[in-house]
């Protein structure tokens, strides 16, 4: 579902496919504009789906070569497992980030093919940032079923991590492909660039006075890098010149930025039907999320009432929980958090449009960006 009055401007002489939603808040129902909604989520599955079969051979193979307790915590996070290791089919998450790289590579005259190991690499990162926010969190949930920390303990779950992130990288060092060394230096950077957006996160809650230029600049490094990173990999295994791959890394950023944006959003006001993760579990945990902190600094009497109940020094219960939901909707934090996306996308189909030339080329590129700005979980 679009957060944005309309859809976000696209890149010059657009694909004629495009259309118009109307403006819809995250945790309202509608009906209207379910076809056109309904119509390009199918396009959005089906890019999805593509790269699914081009990159989970490459996934569960790398996965595969772990020693056997790490292949074990990790096949259980990718929902290929349970436990005791039975096979399962649970959810390994949508594929966004590999499925830019692999579109980034393809609008730039790449190959899918030529791009797997990269697309593979970037899943693995963020799948092993994954497996530490859950513990740093102490997040009970994901995908449905419960955390790898809290089947196999946080130091098990930490190391699991540690393992992909190896394996990321070691993907990269033994790809043939000549931008195999350019990408793995590029991932690594991005890499530190996320341990430090992760730092100013943890950092922020015990903070009262944080800004929205911090916060902003934190959604940035901890998940607009790796959408950027993801993007910008695609362009290198194209052949693309550097302009065109920091075009397209800064198109990955403000996506990002503004899948953070609606993510916080859903954090609050998403259906734990469709999240699998329990209802306002960011406020209960009274996170300084970008919607929080813009109501906490909008200087009205909901920002007040706000204040008072993250002041509380302990988790939120159920009451209070609805109570900080309506007071960010009323200081308007939600309202806020909506139209940031909506310019956050409008930036990045600006820098779509000067890294791919032809709008035909884009295509799925744009129907990823759509994927962010209309999702609900």
């Amino acid at each position: 579902m679009t957060p944005c009055p309309d859809d976000p401007p696209a890149p010059r002489h657009p694909p004629p496919r495009r259309r118009r939603t109307p403006r819809h808040r995250i945790g309202e129902g509608t009906a209207m504009g379910s076809r056109t909604l309904d119509r390009e989520s199918d396009e959005a599955s089906e890019v999805l789906a593509r790269t699914r079969r081009v990159v989970d051979p490459v996934l569960r193979a790398a996965v595969h070569s772990l020693p056997g307790t790490m292949r074990r915590i990790a096949s259980y996070h990718f929902g290929w497992e349970e436990a005791d290791g039975t096979p399962a089919h649970g959810d390994p998450g949508k594929a966004i980030r590999p499925a830019l790289v692999l579109a980034a590579a393809q609008a730039l005259g790449g190959s899918a093919e030529q791009a797997v190991h990269a697309a593979a690499a970037v899943e693995l990162v963020h799948n092993f940032t994954l497996l530490h926010d859950d513990v740093i969190d102490r997040d009970a949930t994901r995908r449905h079923r419960p955390t790898a920390w809290s089947v196999f303990g946080s130091a098990d779950a930490i190391l699991a991590g540690d393992a992909l992130h190896a394996l990321a990288l070691r993907i990269l060092a033994r790809d043939p492909h000549p931008a195999g060394a350019a990408a793995a230096a590029r991932l690594a950077d991005c890499v530190i660039e996320l341990c430090e957006g992760q730092h100013a996160d943890c950092a922020f809650e015990k903070r009262s006075d944080v800004t929205l230029a911090e916060c902003l600049a934190m959604a940035e490094s901890k998940t607009g890098a790796l959408l950027g990173c993801a993007c910008a990999l695609g362009a290198l295994y194209a052949g693309a010149d550097p302009e065109a791959a920091d075009a397209l890394d800064a198109f990955g950023r403000r996506t990002g930025l503004a899948f953070q944006l609606i993510d916080d959003l859903i954090g609050i006001w998403g259906d734990p039907k469709t999240t699998g993760k329990p209802v306002g579990s960011d406020l209960a945990a009274r996170k300084k999320s970008l919607p929080v902190v813009s109501a906490l600094r909008s200087g009205t009497p909901a920002a007040a009432e706000l204040a008072a109940l993250y002041a509380a020094g302990r988790p939120l219960d159920e009451a209070e929980l609805l109570q900080a939901a309506s007071a960010v909707d009323r200081a308007g934090g939600r309202d806020w958090a909506q139209t940031e996306a909506c310019d956050r996308m409008a930036a990045a189909m600006d820098h779509l449009a000067r890294a791919v030339p032809d709008p035909a080329a884009a295509g799925d590129l744009l129907t990823l960006a759509e994927l962010v700005t209309r999702r609900n979980r």
